[in-house]
């Protein structure tokens, strides 16, 4: 799906730009442009997490532009409007996540570049883990990066080291574009919201289902095999101490006080360990703040304001 879907509850902010890429390997990824509703004094460029897509975002990327930023916006590669690895378009696979990085190239050359500099990354979950290793591996393009519950390592795994173990098993097994055992069912966004993982706000949650009802072609399911196998060996680089001290890009970190999704501990460990890094816990959120209740938004935009130039209190949502 290459244009972006509209409902009466999250309307297409105005002046968005679709852009088909085409990465490294012949697939096909959208993206999105959207801008200031002023002057732009930058761009921010946005990076979703695991079974995402960009109509999810329309509220944050219309706080942004009422900060005077233009907002680049991604769909990894997977998921969203963009190309499926696999012909069971609900698989969000994945081979290895230096494919992400690749496909970053694309994004940053063909969407990102004509934006006004500075340029700055907001990046959830997985993507915040994307951003991470790609600040490791190389200087990134952005000055500063804003990283909402990244995905060092996750949340309440009964036998870390037994889980790892299967699905590098299952993988080399060839059982790689299979989904996870027990997994394959419905999106989180088609079951209720009682008892879900990632927000308190019942009305935010409503409206992000009803995108999926207009466009069920934007979801996934479980993940397949392949990419948690390829999600472990990333978060497994990131336990080792001496990983964060090689980035030097300035981070600021959000983690969510009912988290249960990725792992507060390995967040707070890997902050400790960066050079210019800061940690800012959200009391009462569970994993996707920005998907949460407004005092809880609230709490982190007046950090993000801080922590970025030119995004002044004054504009604060």
């Amino acid at each position: 799906m290459l244009e972006l879907v509209a409902t009466p509850d999250n309307p297409v902010p105005d002046g968005a730009v679709v852009h088909q890429l085409r990465s490294y390997d012949g697939r096909r990824l959208r993206a999105a442009t959207f801008p200031a509703r002023g002057a732009a004094r930058g761009a921010v460029a946005l990076f979703q997490g695991h079974n995402e897509f960009i109509e999810k975002y329309f509220e944050t990327i219309e706080d942004l532009r009422r900060r005077d930023f233009d907002v680049v916006a991604l769909d990894w590669r997977g998921q969203g409007g963009s190309e499926r690895e696999l012909d069971d378009l609900r698989k969000g696979h994945i081979d290895d996540f230096s494919q992400y990085q690749r496909d970053l190239d694309v994004f940053i050359e063909e969407a990102l570049s004509p934006r006004p500099q500075p340029w700055f990354a907001l990046a959830h979950s997985m993507g915040g883990a994307i951003m991470l290793d790609m600040a490791r591996s190389r200087r990134p393009p952005f000055e500063r990066m804003v990283l909402i519950a990244p995905m060092i390592d996750l949340a309440n795994l009964p036998f870390p080291r037994g889980a790892r173990w299967l699905a590098d098993t299952l993988d080399m097994l060839g059982l790689g574009g299979q989904f996870i055992p027990f997994g394959g069912g419905r999106n989180y966004l088609e079951l209720p919201f009682e008892g879900n993982k990632l927000t308190t706000d019942p009305i935010r949650f409503a409206r992000n289902a009803a995108i999926i009802r207009a466009a069920p072609s934007l979801v996934i399911s479980d993940p397949t095999i392949g990419w948690v196998n390829a999600a472990f060996r990333l978060m497994n680089r990131f336990a080792a101490p001496e990983y964060p001290r090689h980035i030097r890009t300035p981070i600021l970190a959000f983690s969510a006080g009912l988290e249960n999704v990725v792992s507060n501990p390995a967040i707070e460990r890997f902050m400790q360990n960066l050079n210019n890094g800061a940690l800012v816990p959200i009391p009462g959120a569970k994993h996707e703040i920005l998907m949460e209740r407004d005092e809880l938004r609230d709490q982190f935009w007046r950090a993000f304001d801080a922590f970025i130039p030119g995004s002044g209190a004054s504009q604060s949502s």
